[in-house]
């Protein structure tokens, strides 16, 4: 709270315009993330908690969690039509950014008619499935903006607070979303959610992109310059730039390292909460206040740390150490499987994986923005995050899987094998040699 007090102090005197204030730039994209992680808060971690409280099997509790976890996967079908598509005259990405967050609000207040949600997993599923849907559209919209709005050198800055809001975003609904589940009743608590999610509409309706830009369709203004002149007019173009750019081998390896920490991602959102609850014995407010608590622990250090750390040291060596760190705490929890029973050491292990994870996602969204071609920036970004997402889903799919097949150990151990591969891939890419690739392919027609 003290940091958004900070940044509006910032603007004081300056234009508010965000590709001309980067105080306010920080506080746009720290807000916008922090109303995305609100509805994940609810969505991947209070509902599954809830479902494993209720006596629902892994199986079926991975299945919700990766039938909500398939939007995040279609986001690349989205970027390009709002490249392709936008009201000018209001910005390149806001109006989608006003869409996406409207379309959330009211999507939230559908999955309180789910009738007897317990026993409804289907209806349940599906309106998961929307919420999830228009998540990952804002967040389409929001990311396209960040990378053409911020400049390279803020880049691992920016996304060290775009993180850490969104992750502190998913610790506090997991909390007040538990809490309203178990006083109010599911019908009534997740609804009443959307009342907080409609004061975040208000950022994007306050600030415009660039000077002259209407703030809404029926105001005064107009497209800036730069907008029209960055603005894709062809489908051909879009496919054509993107092809070229993602083909690099920089790209590629990107790609894979990406959508491997994705399905560490997919693994740990779902096995945390059937291993406290159904392993341990905890309840699902043991769990929603042990994780909200590491959250907010880990977003504020990602915040004021984990970007700082990028910028100073790189992201090669930042990532390859926490992923080494990463490996080494599971193969840890593994050899202190006679030592669960106490509280602290299952603290621990979660704090510790919450704060790689964190430091990891700084890392690698910074790495994405690094080796993203302006011609196609926002669709680029996008499809690196997809592929991150496509893992997250298949990840949460096979922990039902593994648990039929493996005992717990086994599987922290089987998990290891993800960030290894990562660790690996990450080696090989080469910035500056990706660097001149891009200048012979902006020179080209």
């Amino acid at each position: 709270m003290n940091a958004f007090k900070s940044a509006l102090q910032l603007t004081k005197g300056k234009t508010f315009f965000l590709s001309e204030n980067t105080a306010l730039r920080y506080l746009n994209f720290s807000a916008l993330y922090f109303a995305q992680g609100a509805p994940e808060g609810i969505t991947f971690y209070a509902i599954p908690a809830w479902l494993a409280m209720n006596g629902k099997t892994p199986t079926e509790i991975a299945t919700y969690v990766g039938v909500i976890g398939i939007p995040w996967s279609l986001k690349i079908l989205i970027a390009p039509v709002m490249d392709r598509f936008t009201i000018l005259s209001m910005g390149r990405k806001r109006p989608w950014v006003l869409f996406g967050q409207l379309c959330l609000i009211i999507s939230f207040l559908v999955i309180g008619f789910v009738p007897d949600p317990i026993n409804n997993l289907s209806g349940l599923m599906l309106a998961g499935f929307f919420i999830s849907f228009f998540g990952a559209f804002q967040d389409v919209a929001t990311d396209g903006m960040a990378v053409e709005l911020v400049p390279e050198d803020q880049q691992a800055r920016a996304n060290g607070l775009m993180w850490g809001s969104k992750v502190i975003g998913v610790s506090l609904t997991l909390v007040a979303g538990t809490a309203l589940i178990n006083t109010l009743g599911f019908s009534t608590a997740i609804p009443f959610m959307s009342i907080a999610f409609a004061f975040f509409i208000m950022v994007p309706l306050c600030f415009r992109e660039r000077p002259g830009e209407k703030l809404l369709p029926w105001t005064q203004g107009k497209a800036s310059e730069f907008g029209k002149s960055i603005q894709l007019k062809s489908w051909k173009k879009i496919l054509k730039n993107l092809f070229k750019v993602f083909i690099l081998p920089s790209s590629l390896l990107l790609a894979v390292a990406i959508g491997f920490n994705g399905l560490l991602n997919g693994f740990m959102d779902t096995l945390l909460p059937i291993y406290t609850i159904q392993e341990l014995d905890w309840t699902n407010t043991d769990y929603s206040q042990v994780y909200s608590i590491v959250t907010v622990i880990s977003g504020l250090f990602g915040m004021f740390i984990g970007g700082f750390m990028v910028d100073y040291f790189g992201e090669k060596k930042m990532l390859s150490i926490y992923l080494v760190l990463y490996i080494a705490a599971l193969f840890t929890m593994t050899l202190m499987a006679s030592f669960w029973g106490f509280t602290a050491v299952v603290f621990g292990f979660i704090l510790v994986i919450t704060l790689l994870f964190v430091f990891m996602s700084i890392g690698f969204f910074a790495s994405a923005m690094k080796l993203s071609f302006k011609r196609v920036a926002a669709t680029q970004f996008t499809l690196y995050m997809a592929i991150s997402n496509t893992g997250r889903a298949y990840g949460s799919d096979l922990v039902g899987t593994l648990k039929e097949l493996f005992s717990w150990e086994e599987i922290f151990m089987l998990i290891a094998i993800s960030p290894a591969i990562s660790l690996i891939t990450i080696f090989f890419i080469n910035f500056k040699k990706h660097k001149k690739y891009i200048k012979i392919l902006d020179h080209s027609k």
